[in-house]
Formats: structure tokens, C-alpha cells, sequence
């Protein structure tokens, strides 16, 4: 676990001119005329997506960075990135203390294992000693609230049971940066309220949180300060009312039920 001692205020994570850019293929069905010319075969055409584009963004210990956009936004890749999952085509990440993430968890268990070993392997990756996943386990455990079925399978688990799983170890690391990404709309309305809670509880101490979520209701009140995304590039970033209002009128839905809950 992070002993460190960070002050409010102080940088934890800084992005500096960030860029990721990756090349897809098209299968194009050709004409005709063109497979005549071709002796049959198609043509592929390669096609290049700007995923991130320049975005320069900081985030400080103490605060809770919620970050919005549509599908698509780049969101989730700016995660990647930040966690170290995605390496940058151009510019730089520099962290500044110990980061946990969903994504980092969720790629590192093992369908095949229990609940039971995927907790050890989850919290031997994010930096706790075997020692100290022991004393914590059933801390892990009761959050997660699996019962047996921590003793199963994670292939026999729902994405919700997985989830549980996935935040109850990340949020137990006690890490410097917690990263969180759209995890909370996994699961009943009990669990998502038990979430925020422990969300809020790590908001009290010296670490940087950043939420990824789509149900600006939650941005709203978490968040101290809001980064909006769109087609890779950063839009806005500023006061949660501020940037979620601009967000929202972009969208043309205004403050309506739907935008503003997890839905």
C-alpha cells in the first residue's frame, strides 16, 4: 500500500501534448469492372484515427477530475494512456505516484481462477504485499459481496459480479490515483450508491481521483473539476456546472433525466 504523503495541490498526473494515433483496415468490395481488372481480388484500404490530439491536461492531488464526451471521444484511450495499458505516438504522460486502475485490474485477471486467486493476482499487480492482501481480504471480499461464489470462476461471473470484484481491490490498494472508468454502471442502484460513497470516502484524503462516467448527475456531485473530450481532442475543462451545462446543450438534451442519471 502507498505510504507516500502527497500535499493537496501538487501535480500528479500531467499530460503534455498527447497524441495517439492508430491505423485501421477497410475491406473495400470492389466493383465489377474492378475485380475483372484485379483478377478477383479486393482492395484493402488502410484508414488513419487521431484517438487522442494534443490534449494538454494536469491533475492535482486532492482533487476528483470527472472526464465526459460521446462514444468515440477518446475517453477511455486518455485511461490507457494514463495508466501506462497504451504507450503515446506523440507527446508525454509523467505520474507522480502509485496508480490504480479498473482497467489494469480487468486486464490482469485470469478467467479460469477463482474470485479467491484473482484478489491475490489484483492486488500483487497493483503493488500490496502478500501480507497485506491477506489482512484486507475479507475487506475485498465483503465489498464485493460474491459469497461463495468468490471460491468460482471468474468465467462463471456476470460483468456486474466482475466488476464488484474489479473495484473492491482497486479501491482497497488505498492508491495514490484511482482511476475510474464507467465501472458504476455495472450492477444494481445499491451497489453503484455504495461505490460513490467509497469514492467520496477516498476524496477526503491527499489522492487524485479521476471518474470516467457518462452519468453527469454522478460528475456532478463528485467531481471538483470536469475535462470534456470530443473526437480526441480536449473541448473544455473547468467547474463541474459549467462544463457539464456546455456538455449537455453540445448534446441538445439539456438537463433531462436522462443525461443525468446512469441510464
Amino acid at each position: 500500500m502507498s505510504n507516500s504523503l502527497h500535499k493537496p495541490g501538487e501535480i500528479a498526473v500531467s499530460v503534455q501534448h498527447l497524441g495517439l494515433t492508430y491505423t485501421t483496415t477497410i475491406d473495400k468490395r470492389p466493383t465489377l469492372k474492378a475485380r475483372l481488372k484485379t483478377m478477383g481480388r479486393g482492395t484493402k484500404q488502410t484508414r488513419v484515427v487521431r484517438a487522442l490530439d494534443d490534449v494538454m491536461l494536469d491533475v492535482a492531488y486532492g482533487s476528483v477530475l470527472g472526464v465526459v464526451g460521446a462514444n468515440g471521444a477518446g475517453k477511455s484511450t486518455l485511461m490507457r494512456v494514463i495508466s501506462g495499458i497504451l504507450p503515446p505516438s506523440q507527446g508525454r504522460v509523467e505520474v507522480y505516484g502509485k496508480v490504480s486502475t479498473l482497467l489494469a485490474l480487468g486486464v490482469g485477471f485470469s478467467p479460469s481462477l477463482s474470485g479467491r486467486a484473482n484478489v491475490y493476482l489484483g492486488g500483487l499487480a497493483a503493488g500490496m504485499s502478500s501480507q497485506e492482501i491477506e489482512n484486507h481480504f475479507e475487506e475485498i471480499a465483503d465489498f464485493a459481496e460474491l459469497g461463495d461464489a468468490i471460491d468460482a470462476p471468474m468465467r462463471t461471473y456476470s460483468s456486474g459480479m466482475y466488476a464488484r470484484l474489479a473495484f473492491s481491490v482497486a479501491v482497497t490498494v488505498r492508491p495514490d490515483i484511482l482511476i475510474v472508468d464507467e465501472a458504476l454502471s455495472t450492477g444494481d442502484a445499491r451497489f453503484k450508491e455504495k461505490s460513490l460513497e467509497k469514492i467520496k470516502e477516498l476524496r477526503s484524503d491527499a489522492r487524485a481521483l479521476i471518474l470516467v462516467s457518462h452519468a453527469l448527475g454522478t460528475v456532478r456531485d463528485i467531481c471538483n473539476e470536469v475535462a470534456w473530450l470530443h473526437k480526441g481532442k480536449l473541448i473544455q475543462r473547468g467547474k463541474p456546472d459549467e462544463v457539464v451545462d456546455a456538455y449537455a446543450s453540445f448534446l441538445q438534451v439539456g438537463k433531462s433525466a436522462a443525461i443525468n442519471e446512469d441510464v
